[in-house]
């Protein structure tokens, strides 16, 4: 198993990105598909930051806002929303279809691949989605895989994973396997940090992000979470970033797998500052992680779908564009999606 990096600490420069660029350090080779694992306990030494205190639990309390107000919220009806029928693919295709929040429907390689699905109107302390799912469920064409990032409620969905066959295959990160057991799944693979699998061709890598995990009271950090890495067998890649704060993974995620053609990436749920900069990407930070993956196109996500902090809800993207700009890069390059829409990757 390739040992995570310790944080802190860069690794060497790869080449770079071109015909002949090599990763450094080399790729694991992929794992079988539904290995049974055991893993530690808790993943608590792979926090990036430390989970929040006393202190800051009781500064959030006493002058944290988790909502917008009322002029924050008045844009709802402006929120781009353009639900359309799913492109047409073959094989050698790579599109992406925004469903809404980190939920994504991948095709690759042949392949029709789900992230963090959630399907649900509401979820778990959080008010009803002020978007519709931009893809109904009945159009979808029959899933071949699905990865998960992590275990928050707004990223793992029990009803919406209900909906699925069984014997999907389901990539997730270490410690989540379990869950997904009690529920029958029968075809789940469990991946540490820069560890692999394959399916149909198609490399599932799974890596690194600033973030943390926990579902009920007793659970923290006891399973893992990242970000997901598909490369094509014509070699395209797609990174799916999950969850994340910016921090030195995306550097070492983009040495690791140089050419990545497109990063779907977080820019909501980031105010206040002071009590989610460790684990929420602000818009600034998703342009510069794109720049740090050596990324060719950027595509956000993590907004305009659920609400789940203080910022105003059109001001994720109006700001994406903004710093998009700033950097110098590409107009054409930032896919900035309405809920519900698809690019084909050319």
């Amino acid at each position: 198993m390739d040992a995570p990096d310790a944080p802190g600490t860069d690794a060497p420069a790869a080449p770079a990105a071109g015909p002949l660029a090599q990763p450094f350090p080399p790729l694991a080779e992929p794992r079988p598909l539904g290995e049974r694992r055991v893993w530690p306990r808790t993943f608590h030494d792979r926090l990036t930051a430390p989970l929040p205190g006393l202190k800051a639990i009781a500064r959030f309390a006493r002058e944290g806002s988790v909502r917008p107000g009322k002029d924050g919220l008045a844009d709802i009806p402006r929120l781009p929303y353009a639900p359309a029928p799913l492109p047409r693919v073959d094989a050698r295709t790579v599109a992406v279809t925004w469903a809404g929040h980190a939920s994504w429907v991948l095709r690759v390689g042949g392949l029709t691949v789900l992230t963090d699905p959630v399907w649900s109107r509401r979820i778990l302390g959080t008010p009803a989605r002020i978007t519709p799912v931009g893809v109904p469920w009945e159009s979808l064409p029959p899933i071949d895989a699905v990865v998960i990032s992590h275990n928050h409620y707004d990223h793992l969905d029990a009803p919406t994973l209900r909906r699925l066959p069984r014997d999907t295959p389901v990539f997730v990160p270490a410690g989540l396997g379990g869950w997904f057991h009690r529920r029958r799944f029968t075809r789940v693979t469990e991946l540490d940090w820069w560890e692999a699998a394959e399916l149909s061709g198609v490399r599932f890598d799974f890596v690194p992000a600033h973030h943390w995990s926990k579902r009920s009271l007793t659970d923290t950090c006891r399973s893992l979470w990242g970000g997901w890495v598909l490369t094509a067998p014509d070699g395209r890649r797609v990174y799916f970033a999950g969850d994340t704060g910016y921090g030195h993974w995306f550097s070492r995620i983009g040495r690791r797998y140089p050419g990545i053609d497109l990063a779907l990436l977080p820019i909501g749920a980031y105010d206040p500052r002071w009590w989610l900069s460790d684990v929420h990407c602000d818009p600034g930070g998703a342009v510069r992680a794109a720049q740090a993956l050596g990324a060719r196109r950027m595509a956000p996500m993590h907004g305009g779908t659920f609400v789940l902090s203080a910022e105003p809800v059109l001001e994720p993207l109006t700001r994406v564009r903004t710093a998009w700009e700033q950097a110098g890069l590409a107009r054409e390059d930032l896919w900035d999606l309405p809920v519900g829409a698809s690019r084909v990757l050319e």
